[in-house]
């Protein structure tokens, strides 16, 4: 596996206390609601192992991955708690789920059937969780399907139906229709599970965007995820917590170089000099996360400036106009994502240049960027520990 160095030029640094007051956010929405902190795609780019320990010693004890292999290397690293499979899974899987004490999410009545039969009976009963598809149109059984489905043999033994789920599709919205139609349809599901006088302890509807504005969403439990490391979707007429960004990213010049008017930086040529200019090269590009369409585009804070990416981004290397700024020097750190000085860029910034949104750009940070964490810090100013 790759490992960066310790003296790379660029770096990812992880803000655990600014995590801490995320959380804490979440338990004031939800105060009433376990948390499964979701921790899928690295932690969205974050570091799942160390995002696991660091929500571990915040007394968070259920995390959420989208895939087995996920899940199998949080076991690996020592994670002994719930950690629940929220994506889709294949039969051939099911063995690895089981060896591992993974928690499967099951969203067809076949695949029932092949669990069970994948499960030791030493292990038994297995929790699982279903879930209903409510509009989201990608995976689950239908509000109409759950009750034949709940009547199978097999989550009676060897299995056990520990949760019931579905996803928000559009909770971000401002227009709330397509929300409120989903939390109606999964009102039919609970109907159908307490006509049938069963007892469920996991009840999951609310993501991020359904913790901050659909308290009718919130159930025994939450799956907050996006929140957690500092971003929201939502509109901005939406009252919304005030979310700490916890990750830093950032870079030093590796060379430094004027071109005459009419010179011309990077591939194509896209950038052709009006003045004479003084042009920083960063060692970092697309090959580490930081997208191409940022070409000509994004902005880097150097100097406690905001400076214009210019030319195209380069697989390793970037460039920036720093003409404006006095004195740049090679070893002189630029920041990518996070605040210098009065300035601040955020990952939202960077998915706006880039029409996307916030999850994509922290996903995309590359492994070749390492990632160094800042302890958790309690209010009595300790560092914390894990229990």
């Amino acid at each position: 596996m790759y490992q960066p160095s310790e003296s790379s030029p660029t770096s990812a640094s992880v803000d655990l206390t600014a995590l801490a007051q995320n959380v804490a956010h979440v338990r004031r929405l939800a105060p009433h609601a376990d948390i499964l902190a979701v921790v899928k795609a690295n932690a969205y780019g974050h570091g799942a192992i160390e995002i696991t320990r660091a929500l571990r010693q915040l007394a968070v004890r259920r995390f959420g991955v989208a895939t087995v292999d996920e899940g199998v290397a949080l076991r690996q690293a020592g994670v002994r708690d719930d950690i629940v499979v929220l994506g889709a899974t294949m039969p051939a899987q099911f063995p690895d789920l089981a060896a591992h004490r993974l928690t499967p999410v099951l969203y067809r009545a076949d695949l029932l059937q092949t669990f069970a039969a994948a499960v030791e009976p030493a292990t038994t009963p297995y929790p699982v969780h279903i879930k209903i598809e409510t509009g989201m149109g990608r995976l689950g059984v239908l509000p109409r399907e759950l009750p034949e489905l709940l009547s199978r043999a097999e989550l009676h033994a060897p299995l056990r139906l520990e949760g019931l789920m579905t996803h928000l599709s559009d909770a971000d919205n401002r227009d709330a229709g397509q929300t409120e139609e989903q939390l109606a349809q999964f009102q039919q599901g609970l109907n159908h599970v307490r006509e049938r006088g069963l007892a469920i302890p996991l009840i999951h509807v609310a993501n991020s965007a359904g913790i901050i504005k659909y308290p009718a969403s919130l159930h025994s439990l939450v799956r907050p995820g996006i929140m957690l490391y500092g971003y929201h979707t939502l509109s901005n007429d939406t009252a919304a917590p005030e979310l700490q960004p916890i990750l830093t990213w950032k870079t030093a010049v590796a060379h430094v170089h004027t071109i005459p008017p009419g010179g011309s930086v990077s591939y194509n040529r896209t950038f052709i000099a009006s003045r004479q200019t003084r042009v920083a090269v960063l060692p970092v590009g697309y090959a580490d996360g930081y997208n191409r369409l940022l070409s000509n585009r994004g902005t880097v804070l150097i100097g406690g400036q905001r400076v214009p990416v210019i030319g195209r981004v380069c697989m390793d290397m970037t460039m920036i106009d720093v003409t404006d700024v006095q004195g740049v020097q090679v070893g002189q750190e630029a920041i990518l994502i996070g605040q210098q000085g009065s300035q601040r860029i955020t990952a939202a910034d960077l998915a706006a240049w880039q029409q996307t949104i916030p999850y994509e750009i922290l996903c995309a940070i590359g492994p070749r960027v390492p990632r160094r964490y800042l302890p958790l810090v309690s209010p009595a100013g300790e560092t914390s520990r894990e229990s």
